[in-house]
């Protein structure tokens, strides 16, 4: 187990718990009682951040993990971290307006394609090796 990826990791889940939090004060900040989910556009941009961001981690970890095992644990988590900085810069987007949220998940998406592909072609090159 590498404990880059690790902590990667472990951000991630940072990560995603802050954008969690940040949904609660949008609710408060904008009264947008539960369950509701429309309301205020601003309530909408951080609710949207976290949703989109969950689905990503359905891509993104296990693509990560794959990668660390089948390819490399450091290039692995550089990429992980690629991931991290391209999540932070299109909550902080979107947060602003939905205009702004396009580099930051070209570069997360991107990332997670790289730990994607990287992973087969990881995992068919240990299918073929004698």
């Amino acid at each position: 187990m590498s404990p880059w990826i690790s902590l990667i990791t472990a951000l991630t889940l940072l990560l995603y718990l802050v954008i969690t939090i940040n949904v609660g004060r949008a609710r408060a900040k904008y009264k947008v009682a539960p369950p509701k989910t429309t309301g205020d556009a601003g309530f909408e941009r951080v609710l949207r951040v976290q949703q989109n961001t969950l689905e990503q981690l359905v891509l993104f970890l296990p693509a990560l993990w794959l990668f660390s095992f089948y390819v490399n644990p450091l290039w692995g988590a550089l990429v992980g971290a690629i991931w991290l900085v391209g999540r932070i810069a299109y909550a902080w987007g979107y947060y602003q307006a939905a205009e702004k949220r396009m580099l930051g998940f070209g570069i997360s998406s991107l990332s997670s394609m790289v730990l994607l592909l990287g992973s087969l072609v990881g995992i068919i090159l240990s299918l073929v090796r004698p």
